[in-house]
C-alpha cells in the first residue's frame, strides 16, 4: 500500500473519490490524478533485505554498549572502498581525495589519511576540523559555497582552494595579488547527473561553480590580479549517471585547453551507490578507463600529462554503515486503508535522506532475544520519532510525501531495526536536536569484531547549553 502522507484533507478526498470509481479521478486535478493512481497501487515489495556487515548478535551488542539510536561504521569496507579509490585508473597520477561532508568523524578522517587518502573539504570549517584530528591542511582542498573570510590563512598554511564564483575568484586574487599564486577553478560544464533532482549540482538550474562559458572572464580575471589558475574542477551530481560522467570529463577537457598553466583536473565525485538489492554501483575500474584514455589523448594533441583528482564520498562511506535503532512502538490504524506503523527511537534526526530525497534505505528487523522467531513476516510502514508527518524511514522511492510498506520480519515492541546504507550524508546531514533529542553515537567495528565508541552520545542539556537568558529589563 502506498498513500499520501503530506495532507490529512487530500487523503480524504482521494478515498472518497476512489470509492466512486476510476471514472470520478477524471475530475481531479493532474497532481490529485497522480496522487490518486498512487494510492490504489501496491507497493514494490523486494526481496527482503539482510543485514550488511553485522551478525544479529553484534547488533544486539551495540545497543547493549552504546545505547540506541547509533551509528556502525564498519572498518574493513572502509578500508576496501578506499583501496578501490586509490586505485581509480589513471594516466600521470591520481589523487583520491574523501568528500568529507559525507561523514567526518575524527575517527574517520585519520584512517582515510593513513590509507593515502586526501581531503575535500565544502567550508572553511571542514578544513579546521579536519585540522583537528591531525590532517595537514596541504592534504586539504577547499570548494565552497560560502567562502569564509579565514580562507587566505588556510592557503597560507597549505590548503588549496577551488573558486566556485566569479565573486570568490575575486576575493581570491585580491588576497594575493601580484604573487603568482595557484587558484583552481570549479566549472559548472553546462550539464548534470544526480540520483534525484536535489542531488544533481550541474546545469542551468545549478549554482555550483563558475558557467562554462564565462572561462574567459576568469582568463582575464587571472591575469589582472597576476594569479595562476592551476586546477580545473567540476562535479556534476551526486548517484550520478556514469555515461554521463564520461562526457563531463570530456568537456572538461575542453576548458582546461583554455588555461596554460592548468596541471591538474579534478573530475569530483558522485558515483552511483546502490543501497538496496538489486540496485547496482559504479565500477571505477572500469568507468575510469575511458577517463585515463581520455588524458592520454590529451597528452598526445597537446603534450600536457595532467595530474587526475576525485572526490568519492558516498562511495567510501554509504553501504559500510549502519544506525541501529529500537522499535519503541507499534500502532494499526483498523480500516482498508490502514497500516501497521513500526515507531522506531530515531528518525529524520538521525536519517535525513528519505525526508529529503525520498531516499530507499534496506530496513532489517533483528529480534531482541536469540531465541526469538523471526521467520515471521508483516508488511509494515516505519515512522521516527519525531512530531512531524514527514519523519518516515519507508517512503516511496523518489518521492518523501508518499508512504510504502515495507516487507520484514514481525517485529515486537523492544525489538531492534537496522537502518542500512546509512555511512554517507546521515550523521553528518542529520536534524539532529530537532524535539530536543541529543545527537546519537557513532561506533566503529574493527576487523576483528570489536566495537569502538568514536562519538559519545550527546548529554541532554548540551542540547541547550549555549542558549543565553534574556535579561529581566527586557520584559519592561
Amino acid at each position: 500500500k502506498i498513500v499520501k502522507s503530506s495532507s490529512t484533507a487530500m487523503k480524504v478526498a482521494l478515498a472518497l473519490f476512489l470509492s466512486l470509481g476510476t471514472a470520478a479521478t477524471a475530475f481531479l486535478s493532474p497532481s490529485l490524478r497522480r496522487s490518486s493512481s498512487r494510492v490504489s497501487m501496491a507497493a514494490a515489495e523486494g526481496p527482503i533485505e539482510s543485514l550488511r556487515f553485522m551478525t544479529p548478535e553484534q547488533v544486539r551488542e551495540v545497543r547493549t554498549l552504546a545505547g540506541t539510536p547509533c551509528y556502525v561504521y564498519d572498518l574493513a569496507s572502509l578500508k576496501a572502498n578506499a583501496q578501490a579509490s586509490l586505485a581509480f585508473p589513471h594516466a600521470y597520477g591520481l589523487t583520491a581525495r574523501f568528500a568529507m561532508k559525507a561523514s567526518p568523524n575524527a575517527a574517520i578522517l585519520r584512517l582515510f589519511s593513513d590509507l593515502g587518502l586526501h581531503f575535500d573539504c565544502s567550508s572553511t570549517f571542514e578544513v579546521r576540523r579536519a585540522m583537528a584530528a591531525g590532517i595537514s591542511a596541504s592534504k586539504c582542498s577547499l570548494s565552497t559555497q560560502e567562502l569564509g573570510d579565514d580562507f587566505a590563512e588556510l592557503v597560507g598554511l597549505g590548503a588549496e582552494m577551488n573558486a566556485c564564483s566569479l565573486e570568490q575568484l575575486r576575493k581570491f586574487g585580491k588576497a594575493f595579488e601580484g604573487t603568482g599564486a595557484s587558484v583552481g577553478v570549479r566549472f559548472n560544464p553546462g550539464l548534470g547527473s544526480g540520483g534525484t533532482g536535489k542531488t544533481n549540482v550541474g546545469g542551468p538550474s545549478s549554482s555550483f561553480g563558475i558557467w562554462h562559458e564565462e572561462a574567459g572572464e576568469v582568463a582575464a580575471m587571472a591575469e589582472k590580479y597576476g594569479v595562476k589558475v592551476a586546477r580545473v574542477h567540476t562535479h556534476i551530481g551526486s548517484g550520478s549517471d556514469p555515461e554521463v560522467w564520461q562526457r563531463v570529463s570530456n568537456l572538461s577537457l575542453d576548458l582546461v585547453r583554455k588555461f596554460p598553466f592548468v596541471h591538474t583536473l579534478n573530475l569530483g565525485g558522485g558515483y552511483k551507490v546502490g543501497r538496496m538489492g538489486g540496485e547496482t554501483s559504479t565500477d571505477l575500474s572500469v568507468v575510469g578507463v575511458p577517463v585515463q584514455q581520455a588524458f592520454e589523448a590529451f597528452a598526445k594533441d597537446t603534450g600536457r600529462e595532467l595530474k587526475l583528482e576525485i572526490e568519492p564520498g558516498t562511495f567510501l562511506l554509504a553501504n559500510a554503515g549502519s544506525v541501529v535503532t529500537s522499535v519503541q512502538d507499534k500502532m494499526v490504524t483498523g480500516t482498508s486503508e490502514g497500516h501497521t506503523f513500526l515507531k522506531l527511537d530515531a528518525g529524520m534526526t538521525d536519517v535525513l535522506r528519505p525526508s529529503l530525497y525520498g531516499a530507499q534505505h534496506p530496513l532489517i528487523v533483528v529480534k531482541s532475544a536469540a531465541s526469538s522467531n523471526a521467520d515471521e513476516l508483516e508488511s509494515a510502514v516505519v515512522v521516527g520519532h519525531c512530531c512531524e508527518s514527514g519523519d518516515l524511514l519507508s517512503c516511496a522511492p523518489d518521492d518523501p510525501e508518499v508512504i510504502a510498506e515495507r516487507s520484514m520480519a514481525k517485529a515486537d515492541v523492544g525489538d531492534l531495526l537496522v537502518i542500512e546504507g546509512t555511512g554517507a550524508y546521515c550523521a553528518a546531514m542529520s536534524t539532529k536536536n530537532y524535539n530536543s533529542f541529543p545527537e546519537a553515537p557513532e561506533v566503529i567495528l574493527d576487523e576483528v569484531g570489536k566495537l569502538h565508541i568514536v562519538r559519545k552520545r550527546q548529554a541532554p542539556t548540551a542540547v541547550w547549553e549555549n542558549e543565553v537568558p534574556l535579561p529581566a529589563s527586557a520584559f519592561a
